[in-house]
């Protein structure tokens, strides 16, 4: 796949993830941070946190090296912000000229598919908590490259 093509999937991959945590992560009740489906697993906003994790470490990968930072979960409206702020700042240097210094199809296999499999544990998290997320046809969403912002 051309270099051209395969940047421009890899950011609508990163528009997807962006419009799928938006619905996942907004309207959350004030508890929902601190739940967990049992004893031992991570709760709510841990699992945010380690999303926000997650997508620094591609953006880091991505400029220069392999470095791993794990974060303390903040307010949820915090990790949520942080997320949407590292997403839009991966995003950018993606569309940027700068070189990329790891593969797209290793930052979209490691970190980014992390990212939307927690986001849809998050999104399940929140049909257990009582709190669902209204279903929706993912296909006719307006989804689009560029476009890191809450649904």
């Amino acid at each position: 796949m051309p270099v051209e093509s395969a940047k421009e999937l890899f950011r609508h991959s990163l528009a997807t993830l962006a419009y799928r945590g938006g619905k996942a992560f907004g309207g959350a009740p004030d508890a929902f941070s601190d739940f967990r489906v049992a004893p031992g697993s991570r709760t709510a906003g841990e699992i945010l946190a380690h999303i926000g994790d997650v997508l620094d470490w591609a953006l880091i990968m991505a400029k220069d090296k392999h470095v791993w930072h794990e974060s303390a979960p903040q307010a949820w409206n915090q990790d949520v912000e942080r997320f949407f702020k590292v997403l839009a700042e991966l995003d950018a240097f993606i569309a940027s000229d700068a070189p990329l210094q790891a593969p797209l199809d290793k930052l979209f296999q490691g970190p980014v598919a992390d990212a939307l499999t927690h986001v849809g544990q998050i999104a399940m998290m929140r049909r257990l908590a009582e709190a669902p997320l209204k279903g929706e046809n993912f296909f006719r969403a307006d989804i689009l490259i560029g476009r890191i912002s809450p649904a």
